[in-house]
């Protein structure tokens, strides 16, 4: 593989046989004079498409903390049954040095659970877990559980193929907001690990897409909605609630058919607890 620059003593930028970029590494292959063929057999492991700001980052970070979040990313990729975004192994490698550097300076680390990352996004924080597992296994450092929530969020920010973490955070806040005002309206306690909520949750994190994006679902008649409104009075008061929400908070309009959809799931949240 032909290598064209540096960019630690074990990493570095080639072209393909087909002339695209790709960063590989391999124990070594920084070293000598560049541009240079670099055998296959040094070639651990080969990141395409990931973008040139990372290249600096790379640079200064160890090869083993690289490793540690390749590996994570692999595992992710294979049961999330998902391609992820190239960049996911730098950008948590960063994230990670940072964190292991605050905790040998005994530094808190801190990590945003109040958005309940865990309960909305198990199977990521689950990869969390495992993640800091692998860390403890392959460098001898036991990170607190808040950091599990971190590596989830960067695996779910991954899956939608966007480096923007913000918008994550905004859309995992909106959903935590939703969950209380139910329990507020109805006097209830959710069981956030239902299937029903579960649901919810993945039908709010498509609205909240389709709002960002200006599209709805097409309003159908109104009939329906009034029926339910007349017939579950509670719930009706309770989407619009949820509808006021996005209205003051986000400038976002609910219409009759997005609101008739927050009730039936309402329901069915409220039937499960009941």
């Amino acid at each position: 593989m032909e290598a064209i620059s540096k960019i630690n003593n074990n990493f570095a930028l080639c072209l393909d046989n087909n002339g695209a970029e790709v960063i590989v590494y391999g124990r070594g292959v920084g070293f000598g004079k560049f541009p240079c063929e670099i055998p296959l057999d040094k070639i651990e492991k080969t990141f395409y498409d990931v973008h040139s700001k990372y290249l600096s980052i790379i640079a200064n970070l160890s090869s083993e903390i690289i490793e540690i979040s390749a590996t994570i990313a692999e595992q992710a990729e294979i049961e999330l049954e998902c391609e992820l975004n190239p960049n996911l192994p730098f950008s948590l490698a960063d994230h990670l040095s940072f964190s292991l550097d605050r905790m040998k300076k005994e530094m808190l680390v801190n990590a945003p659970i109040s958005f309940d990352i865990k309960y909305l996004y198990p199977r990521e924080f689950k990869l969390g877990i495992d993640g800091l597992h692998l860390i403890k296994e392959k460098i001898g450092l036991e990170l607190p559980e808040n950091e599990a929530i971190s590596i989830a969020m960067h695996l779910i920010n991954a899956e939608s193929k966007n480096d923007n973490m913000h918008d994550l955070m905004a859309k995992t806040e909106i959903i935590t907001t939703v969950h209380l005002i139910i329990e507020e309206q109805l006097s209830t306690k959710i069981d956030i690990n239902s299937y029903q909520f579960s649901r919810f949750a993945v039908h709010l994190s498509y609205l909240i897409q389709r709002f960002e994006s200006g599209q709805h679902i097409v309003d159908q008649d109104s009939s329906m909605l009034n029926n339910l409104a007349r017939s579950n009075h509670e719930n009706y008061v309770c989407a619009q609630k949820i509808a006021k929400y996005f209205q003051q908070q986000w400038q976002w309009t609910c219409n009759n058919e997005e609101k008739l959809y927050l009730m039936l799931h309402i329901y069915r949240i409220q039937e499960k607890n009941e």
